[in-house]
């Protein structure tokens, strides 16, 4: 070893000490066992595989599903003074090619990839070059049909063992049932290697959270419920709205009651998003409204509330996603808002997220044609994918449209991946002498190249990625007048420039297959439609059933007798059922009456009760102010 996990901790990350579970983890790892650790979001998982890849030679292999989150972890520890990469779709075979050499012949300590470029011919070639150490399986319920988030790519992990068969595994997920937990091991060939059996072990830190509060709140008015909530409970938030349009709609809502709230969603551009997101971290906007494609991976402990607009179609994405409350361990709050028309509107997607496959095969054709692709060819190519574009071209709807091609993906013929963004990059083809004599014959160029040969360093060796708006203003020009110039020495073979971009990627995962023999899985296919259903409705269940709401969760993620929390709305409203209906329709009333003409303190109002009523008294006055009846307000309970 060349440091003890704690001294690789301390080393990097400053602490003195690792949270419960993951020094078990790490030591299972280094013991060589494929390991699966279950642990809840803002848990730590990935120090359970950073950690142990640092005090051991060799690289790591990170896959995961999520383009963001890699390219976020990098940076992290990059800023660590740990090297890292990411390889993923959209990116240029060069690039790839440059990165894999690295991870060969440098010093790289961790290689991100995405699962559909971990068994390309070209990535398993390079790893079997590599001295991998371990593997890491982020967001392990990927791999499991029985999960929320079943992406076929990663079913085509293990073969990566064939290649580094002495490399333990590390399986990391923050929700998996007891179904999906067996899944995981079974499709990862846990216990498998080609000198004999492997060791396993599995550790599961409790999905229980005692600082987090959870409340369902039944209304019609929501955006009127989300401001009292917000003007009740100070502090940082994250809101999650259904659509891109209700982010915008609601943070503006907000910001008319003097709440300081932004939005944020996929649809934005990187520089933005980057903006918004440093804004909130910072607290200088104090609500974010998002779509769920904010906060994985983000380092902020103090947020103390988590609010739903709508209901998510299953407890797996809800418990992430409210599980980015209150990570500090101080009390904070996971609300959900919900009415009749969200579980209208769940049976309604439910519906038609699984077309006919007839439509499914009529979709598969248009995108051959809108990319231009010959059948039998395009395996692992990636394309920009524009959706908008796509169903107006080919007069599709784009609801259904998108269903279909979902349908495609967990059929694992292609994968539609988050915007990317590349920034702009290039690299001098030519030799020293060669640009010299370009730059001669091109005065008008001269000035361009010379400048990105003095702020940048490598061009002749290795693609750089040129902040192209920087260099603008440095040359007293306009972006487009510099990137009009960058193409026309492109054109001329003097550099390989390649253009910004920030698209979805759509990556054809096999080879195009004539539409009209393209064959399903029928029997995956109604599994998983039976699943989804399922899951949507424990989700249901979990907004109307009055039990305990942490108990629900807890018995859906596998815990055995889980305890009531005592704390959520169920429980609250539970503890107030010590009054009789009687007894709560007359203390509510005769405090109203006492409100009505003044405000008071709580010694004024205990004191128009006998002392033996005190006790239903304040049970009473509880009740009042959770329903919103009563608000206390400087010392003071007033009636609204």
């Amino acid at each position: 070893m060349i440091e003890t996990p704690l001294q690789v901790l301390q080393r990097y990350w400053g602490y003195d000490s690792f949270r419960p579970l993951q020094e078990d983890i790490i030591q299972s790892v280094l013991e060589g066992r494929d390991t699966l650790a279950l642990m809840p979001t803002g848990g730590g998982k990935s120090i359970c595989f950073q950690v142990p890849a640092l005090a051991q030679e060799g690289i790591c292999i990170v896959v995961s599903p999520l383009i963001a989150l890699m390219k976020d972890q990098v940076q992290q520890l990059q800023a660590r003074q740990i090297p890292a990469v990411a390889v993923y779709s959209g990116m240029n075979y060069r690039e790839i090619d440059r990165l894999l050499d690295n991870c060969v012949y440098g010093k790289v300590k961790f290689l991100y990839l995405s699962p559909e470029r971990l068994t390309t011919e070209l990535a398993r070639e390079r790893i079997r070059q590599m001295q991998v150490n371990l593997i890491a399986v982020d967001e392990a319920h990927c791999v499991s049909q029985w999960g929320y988030d079943f992406r076929p790519p990663y079913l085509e992990i293990p073969k990566i063992r064939e290649v580094v068969p002495d490399a333990p595994t590390l399986a990391v997920t923050a929700t998996a049932t007891p179904e999906v937990v067996r899944d995981i091991q079974d499709k990862l060939a846990f216990g498998e290697s080609q000198s004999g059996k492997r060791k396993t072990a599995v550790f599961q830190k409790s999905f229980e959270r005692d600082n987090l509060t959870y409340v369902v709140r039944q209304t019609e008015g929501k955006p009127e419920k989300l401001v009292e909530i917000l003007q009740k409970v100070p502090g940082s938030s994250v809101v999650y709205a259904r659509s891109r349009k209700g982010t915008k709609d609601i943070a503006g809502y907000l910001r008319r009651y003097r709440i300081p709230a932004d939005y944020y969603h996929a649809g934005l551009d990187m520089p933005t998003r980057s903006k918004k997101q440093e804004e909130w971290i910072r607290g200088d906007t104090r609500v974010m409204v998002a779509t769920n494609a904010f906060g994985m991976g983000i380092d902020k402990s103090n947020v103390r509330t988590v609010v739903h607009m709508e209901l998510p179609d299953s407890l797996e994405a809800y418990f992430q996603e409210a599980g980015r409350a209150g990570r500090d361990g101080e009390k904070a709050f996971a609300v959900l808002l919900y009415n009749p028309q969200d579980k209208s509107r769940l049976q309604r997607q439910f519906e038609l997220a699984y077309p006919e496959l007839d439509e499914v095969r009529r979709v598969y054709r248009a995108l051959g044609s809108y990319l231009q692709l010959a059948v039998g060819a395009g395996a692992h190519q990636s394309y920009d994918f524009d959706l908008i574009e796509f169903c107006q071209r080919y007069d599709l709807p784009p609801v259904p449209a998108f269903n279909a091609l979902s349908v495609l993906e967990k059929e694992g013929l292609i994968l539609i991946t988050e915007a990317v963004f590349n920034p702009a990059s290039m690299k001098i083809m030519l030799s020293k002498d060669d640009l010299y004599d370009y730059q001669l014959k091109h005065p008008n160029l001269d000035k361009v190249l010379k400048v990105i040969l003095r702020s940048y360093q490598g061009a002749f060796s290795q693609y750089i990625h040129l902040r192209e708006g920087k260099l603008a203003n440095f040359l007293n020009t306009s972006r487009e007048k510099l990137q009009q110039a960058l193409e026309l020495m492109h054109r001329d073979k003097v550099v390989d420039y390649r253009p910004q971009k920030e698209k979805p990627q759509l990556i054809f995962l096999h080879d195009r297959l004539d539409a009209d023999h393209l064959e399903f899985d029928v029997q995956r296919y109604h599994f998983l439609k039976n699943r989804h259903l399922e899951r949507m409705q424990a989700a249901i269940r979990y907004a109307e059933d009055p039990t305990c709401r942490s108990q629900q969760l807890l018995l859906y993620f596998g815990q055995d007798n889980p305890p009531v929390c005592g704390q959520c709305d169920v429980c609250l409203t539970n503890k107030k059922q010590s009054l009789s209906q009687d007894e709560l329709t007359r203390f509510r009333k005769k405090i109203g009456m006492i409100l009505q003409r003044e405000s008071l303190t709580l010694e004024e109002v205990l004191a128009s009760f006998s002392y033996k009523q005190r006790p239903q008294v304040l049970e009473t006055l509880q009740f009042l102010m959770e329903e919103g009846i009563v608000e206390e307000i400087s010392g003071k309970y007033v009636l609204k």
